[in-house]
Order: structure tokens, then C-alpha cells, then sequence
């Protein structure tokens, strides 16, 4: 793969995030304009509403006042992201492996800016009917991410698809069969 067509899909992706950011952070910005110091909205009586809340914890409120902590967990998840999506061969292949690695990084990147920014994360989506912890739109990249990660891989991915080694080094020979270049040097060498 050349290294013009790696690039394009690594900026692509870096660009699909960044919209995906911004949309977190729109929704974050009407919530605080629309809901903070308000009564909730209830947009499915007694089952869906928007509610404000600044939350100071991990998921569902755990590990409270731990700002340092999820900044690095942040940082650590962005840069790990960052470096799958640079890795991953920019073939269709792996495309929504790419989208997954996407949503994931726009919503650890989304919540990280409120977290540095602000100290807390602004929550704002609640499910009244099932009382499952308030929640916005980074929160929803990284679940809806998780369990399409969980299908690719129990139904679509096999292990050697996801050896990038070996996926990077694949490469189409003349006669249109895929050919292990590192496997061809190596026999060419003990010729």
C-alpha cells in the first residue's frame, strides 16, 4: 500500500473524529445552555428525559474525583487508538474495524476535553424507565463501538486478520494472488 493512500485514510479518520468531537461537544454545549440549573425535559414521559448532571467519576459515577486518572486513562486510550488506525491496512477490509477505532477515540477525546477543561464531564441523556445512569453522546460512541468491536471480532475477524504485521506485508503479486513479501525474500535469499 502506498504511503500517499495510508495517509489519506489516516486524515480521514483523523477528520471523521474530529466531526464526531465536535458533535459531542455541540450537545454538551446545548445541554449546559438548555438544562443546567432547569427542570428536566421529558421527552418520553417516564421513560426518556434530558437531565443535567456534572459528573466527576468514571462510568455510572464510579471512582469519583479521580480528574488525573482519566486524563492519562485518556490520553493513554487516544494515543492507542491513534496508533491502530495508522497501523490497519486502508483496505475495505478493515473499514469498519477503522470506524469502530473512531467512534472510540471521538468519545475518549470527547469526554477528556471536559475533564481538562472543566474538571467534570457533562451527562445529559437518562433513561427513566430502566434508571440507567445519565449519560451523553461520547458515552454512546465508546458502548456502540464496544459491542460492534465484540461482533468483528467473535464473527467477522479472524486472529491472522488481525496480525497487522502480516496484514501490512501482504501484498498482490503479478498474478493476482496475495504473496507474503517477507516469506518471498526469505525464500528468495536461501536460493
Amino acid at each position: 500500500m502506498s504511503r500517499a493512500k495510508r495517509v489519506f485514510f489516516v486524515l480521514s479518520d483523523l477528520l471523521f473524529m474530529a466531526l464526531l468531537v465536535y458533535i459531542d461537544r455541540y450537545t454538551k454545549g446545548l445541554a449546559v445552555k438548555y438544562l443546567k440549573d432547569n427542570d428536566p425535559i421529558r421527552l418520553i414521559p417516564e421513560v426518556f428525559e434530558l437531565r443535567y448532571l456534572e459528573n466527576r467519576g468514571a462510568a455510572f459515577g464510579m471512582l469519583q474525583d479521580m480528574r488525573t486518572l482519566f486524563i492519562i486513562v485518556g490520553i493513554v486510550f487516544s494515543v492507542i487508538v491513534l496508533y491502530f488506525l495508522i497501523r490497519l491496512p486502508a483496505t475495505k477490509k478493515y473499514r469498519p474495524l477503522r470506524i469502530c477505532l473512531c467512534l472510540i477515540g471521538a468519545g475518549a477525546v470527547g469526554n477528556l476535553l471536559d475533564r481538562i477543561s472543566l474538571n467534570y464531564v457533562i451527562d445529559f441523556l437518562y433513561f427513566i424507565y430502566i434508571d440507567f445512569p445519565i449519560f451523553n453522546v461520547a458515552d454512546i460512541y465508546v458502548t456502540v463501538s464496544a459491542a460492534l468491536l465484540i461482533i468483528l471480532f467473535l464473527f467477522i475477524y479472524k486472529d491472522e486478520d488481525l496480525d497487522m504485521k502480516k496484514a501490512n506485508t501482504v501484498k498482490l503479486h503479478s498474478s493476482m494472488a496475495p504473496v507474503d513479501t517477507d516469506k518471498a525474500a526469505e525464500e528468495k535469499d536461501g536460493e
